[in-house]
């Protein structure tokens, strides 16, 4: 009987295992004490100061630095819907409560394609009062609005003074000079008809 056929038999008398599975078990469990020990550090190894590796791939390049917000002053809500993120040259804007964020910083939530792309470039006080994601809600009209919508509103409007930098204030449209000229007229035809009435 040759040696190996002894060594055979020997392990599936004391293991109960075939030597094909006593020896994948054997490989198996020698990966896995290499994988542990691999995680901690060597008691030789503990006191070496850290190696610093230089990269030069692409990828591990500095991030390009935040650009610092630029204050708009007033502006509308059609200028405001210019800073949507539709134009990557353009900060990424939106209002709360008539107040204007910088929210380029977390332009993968805001950003195109973002969850919440949505209310960039729109005052959205209404819509985060609601927890709503429809878009007739995405504007700053508070009517209606309850007292635990108001708390809500209150709650995102101080993330947003803590996370982001407020750029501006949301002005109403200005009316535009023909509609001015056209109630002009009405208020004189008014008065000329009050003036006709009185003196009958």
């Amino acid at each position: 009987m040759s040696l190996h056929t002894s060594v055979m038999e020997e392990i599936t008398f004391y293991t109960g295992l075939s030597p094909a599975a006593f020896f994948t078990l054997l490989a198996m469990m020698v990966v896995v004490y290499r994988t542990v020990s691999a995680m901690f550090v060597s008691p030789e190894d503990y006191n070496k100061p850290p190696v610093v590796s230089a990269r030069t791939h692409p990828q591990f390049e500095d991030p390009e630095p935040p650009r610092q917000p630029v204050q708009l002053g007033q502006v509308t809500d059609q200028e405001l819907r210019a800073y949507d993120g539709s134009d990557p040259n353009k900060p990424l804007l939106m209002a709360i409560r008539g107040q204007i964020f910088d929210v380029s910083t977390g332009r993968n939530f805001y950003g195109p394609r973002g969850p919440y792309a949505m209310f960039a470039g729109k005052e959205c006080s209404r819509a985060l009062a609601l927890l709503s994601f429809k878009q007739e809600d995405i504007n700053g009209d508070l009517e209606g609005l309850g007292e635990s919508e108001f708390t809500i509103l209150e709650d995102w409007e101080f993330k947003f003074i803590e996370k982001y930098p407020k750029v501006g204030l949301l002005i109403p449209e200005q009316r535009a000079p023909k509609n001015e000229l056209k109630e002009q007229v009405q208020d004189n035809l008014e008065n000329s008809n009050e003036y006709k009435d009185k003196t009958k």
